[in-house]
């Protein structure tokens, strides 16, 4: 097989979702009714951002905290993290509101 039979090979293939781990802080937590969940994401998520809308489309509550006038903190892999940090597959991705001390 030569590189353009492994190219084709490539491009026959469905794409594989990538599954993270997503943890919910916080009111989140409360308002969603769950710490943590796995999720298996198509392949056109691959930013914080795009990864925040997909929850979204969920409507109800999700729509509601996760609307982008809301503010929501975001780390990937424990390091604080922006809108537009890349995913990959195995990831931790946390969302909570902003904390301030006391």
């Amino acid at each position: 097989m030569d590189d353009s039979d492994l190219a084709t090979d490539r491009q026959m293939r469905p794409v594989e979702a990538q599954t993270i781990t997503v943890l919910y802080f916080a009111r989140l937590k409360e308002m969603f009714g769950l710490d943590s969940e796995r999720i298996a994401l198509p392949p056109s998520i691959r930013t914080v951002d795009a990864l925040r809308e997909h929850l979204r489309a969920r409507g109800g509550v999700w729509a509601a905290e996760l609307d982008a006038a809301k503010l929501v903190r975001t780390a990937v892999n424990q390091e604080m993290a922006s809108s537009g940090a890349r995913l990959n597959a195995g990831d931790e991705v946390a969302f909570f509101p902003p904390v301030t001390g006391g």
